[in-house]
């Protein structure tokens, strides 16, 4: 059990947080929300002793083994990956060091075999004997193949060192997990294992997730960091959502009255602050004003901010679409990324592109919108049809030296200042932000230029190639209720089950020997029995393990 007492944080002199005080216990995962820039990540660190707090206090029950998720993809190159794993159970990977050196000492003794088997004892006790079976299914749980786990972590690219990096952290039943950002980099079948383990885990979890469905699978409580302070909710991240509403709205309804109410009270004391018999009367609504006043300007602000998000086509689509005839491409290794791929999309249709060939995925999207040719095939967009593109890549997009008006201004019809800063500043970019030179901004203010880009366009046929990368949770709920009520076609894929489930009437998954096309929502897709009996078929023999339903 963790146990917070009084605590508060400062950053550079201004107070993140004050007089937090929580309990965690086993048993629960608990979800840390926030705006981006809140205090998740320094919240985490606080609770793991990486960042000292500025008052109060953090106990931990005595004994207790607390495991981190590192976020340092490089700080274990020079290990192996299943050591890498068991070093997030420091006391086991030491016991192991330190009997494999006493047995490669070359005058062994009798004291030494003593000694060792002692320890090997201790070993068995901690598991240590299951440890390789254990550390093996928890990594092709988490999507990393066998091929993968005798390999240095330096011969892994960073998706792959993200898996281990999260495998080290649940080794060995640790008593309190922390996890900042646990899905980043997996794709869904590797988040499904990760929601059923965290599901079977008895002791306390503490999460910094942008995931929906993630959040809403594991969670029992909800930590929601804003206006200054740390509240707790009972509940998973929908419940928490609706309470604010509600909680939001009631505020709002409080502090309009209290404004209809101070109107009224200035009214009458105009009118009577100089009349003899009603003075004192005066005097005495003053009063009353002046603390509605306060009450007023000491209402906390919200560190919550949502985008402005809304598709909006110049025309509507016909009937013919998008025909995709027989494409073939590999890439430049000679792995056949898509073929003989055919599709036919018609104009009601919002399609979710699943699975885990990611990569045929963005070369399909590449393809049909021209940045890549394929090796042979043809496709062919209706007449009426206006398309565009938001890239997994989307650097080559802003290696210029445009700051963020000047940029979004080469897609706008409209080539005025003020209107390009005030379709700006409702994508977040106020005042002097919009004159930020676009080479510098960070990942999810990219993804935001590229939505302004696209809501400029007036198209009525969106792809869109994982867009929720880097993005809060409130620029996600903004984008998702968007995609929701956009009237045209859409081609998209993501790693955000809630995203694909509350907008695809379709799902197409790509695999190496074929597609499988469903009308049915996402939820459906991966509840269906035929479904699951094909994919198996068509993964056979490609050495490629389903083991999980998407």
């Amino acid at each position: 059990m963790i146990t917070v007492s009084d605590v508060s944080v400062k950053f550079s002199e201004k107070p993140l947080f004050k007089d937090v005080n929580l309990k965690f216990t086993p048993g629960n995962c608990y979800g840390i929300t926030g705006a981006n820039g809140a205090g998740k990540s320094t919240f985490l660190k606080v609770l793991s002793g990486e960042l000292e707090h500025d008052s109060g206090s953090i106990t931990i029950s005595t004994g207790e083994r607390m495991a981190v998720l590192k976020q340092d993809h490089f700080a274990y190159d020079e290990y192996s990956v299943k050591d890498t794993v068991k070093m997030g159970f420091p006391k086991l990977y030491e016991l192991e060091k330190a009997i494999d050196e006493i047995y490669q000492k070359p005058d062994f003794s009798d004291e030494d075999g003593m000694k060792a088997a002692e320890m090997q004892g201790e070993f068995g006790e901690l598991g240590g004997y299951e440890a390789e079976n254990q550390i093996e299914q928890m990594l092709s749980g988490l999507g990393l193949e066998e091929e993968f786990h005798n390999k240095m972590m330096s011969e892994l690219d960073e998706t792959q060192k993200v898996r281990v990096l999260l495998a080290q952290s649940i080794f060995g039943n640790p008593d309190i997990l922390l996890l900042d950002e646990p899905t980043n980099g997996l794709d869904i079948e590797s988040i499904t294992w990760l929601e059923n383990f965290l599901l079977e885990f008895e002791n306390t979890v503490i999460v910094v997730s942008h995931d929906r469905h993630f959040l809403n699978t594991v969670c029992t409580y909800i930590c929601d960091i804003d206006y200054g302070k740390i509240t707790q909710f009972a509940g998973n991240y929908d419940f928490w959502y609706q309470m604010t509403q509600v909680l939001q709205r009631q505020a709002r309804e409080a502090q309009k009255k209290a404004e209809d109410k101070m109107k009224d009270l200035k009214e009458f004391i105009l009118r009577f602050s100089s009349n003899a018999a009603k003075s004192k009367q005066a005097t005495s609504r003053k009063k009353i004003y002046d603390k509605l006043a306060q009450s007023v300007e000491d209402l906390p602000v919200s560190t919550r901010k949502f985008p402005y998000v809304n598709f909006k086509a110049d025309r509507e689509i016909g009937n013919n679409v998008l025909e995709i005839r027989n494409l073939n491409l590999k890439d430049e290794e000679g792995v056949q990324l898509l073929k003989d791929f055919s599709l036919t999309v018609h104009r009601t249709d919002k399609i979710a592109f699943v699975g885990i060939e990611h990569n045929s995925i963005s070369a399909l999207f590449d393809i049909i919108n021209e940045v890549k040719k394929p090796d042979s095939g043809e496709f062919f967009w209706g007449q009426t049809t206006s398309h565009t593109y938001l890239p997994r890549d989307n650097s080559s997009y802003f290696a210029n030296d445009y700051n963020i008006t000047d940029w979004l201004k080469q897609y706008s019809k409209e080539q005025d200042d003020a209107y390009v800063r005030g379709f700006l500043g409702r994508m977040l970019f106020s005042g002097d932000e919009s004159l930020k030179k676009v080479k510098v901004l960070s990942g999810g203010e990219k993804v935001r230029c590229m939505l302004s880009k696209l809501m400029l366009s007036g198209a009525n046929v969106l792809t869109l190639d994982d867009p929720t990368n880097h993005l809060d949770l409130e620029a996600i709920q903004s984008l998702n209720e968007a995609l929701v009520d956009f009237g045209g076609v859409i081609l998209f894929d993501s790693h955000d089950h809630e995203f694909i489930q509350s907008i695809a009437n379709r799902i197409v998954e790509i695999t190496p020997n074929g597609i499988i096309d469903r009308m049915m929502s996402f939820d459906d897709y991966i509840k269906d029995e035929q479904v699951l009996a094909l994919r198996k078929q068509l993964y056979e023999g490609t050495g490629k393990k389903l083991k999980y339903r998407i």
